[in-house]
């Protein structure tokens, strides 16, 4: 079979965890090893290690575990401190129950 015969498919990136330890886990991605720290990346800490081991490279920039429902930017693994993870959505007040609201009515 000549290269020109060759059937193309889809292509396929290399990523791996190669390690999980009490501080984080390290990504191998392409010829890159990055490391996690569960400070950094707080869903993967009580996260089963199967499901830190299931990674998929969906696109050259992109992590995903479709275990945990969590997807990261590479450059968010090289460079955690640019990319807090804090919502800037505003906090809500805490909503009383209706059965809450109807005890206070009879005090």
């Amino acid at each position: 079979m000549s290269p020109s015969d060759t059937v193309r498919g889809k292509s396929i990136s290399s990523v791996e965890v190669t390690n999980v330890s009490k501080q984080g886990f390290w990504v191998l991605v392409g010829e890159r090893e990055l490391f996690a720290s569960f400070e950094d990346f707080p869903p993967f800490r009580e996260a089963p290690v199967g499901h830190i081991l299931n990674v998929e490279h969906p696109s050259a920039h992109h992590l995903h575990w479709p275990d945990l429902d969590v997807d990261l930017s590479i450059d968010s693994l090289e460079n955690p401190a640019a990319f807090p993870l804090m919502s800037r959505a505003p906090l809500e007040k805490p909503r009383r129950s209706p059965a809450r609201k109807a005890r206070r009515k009879r005090s």
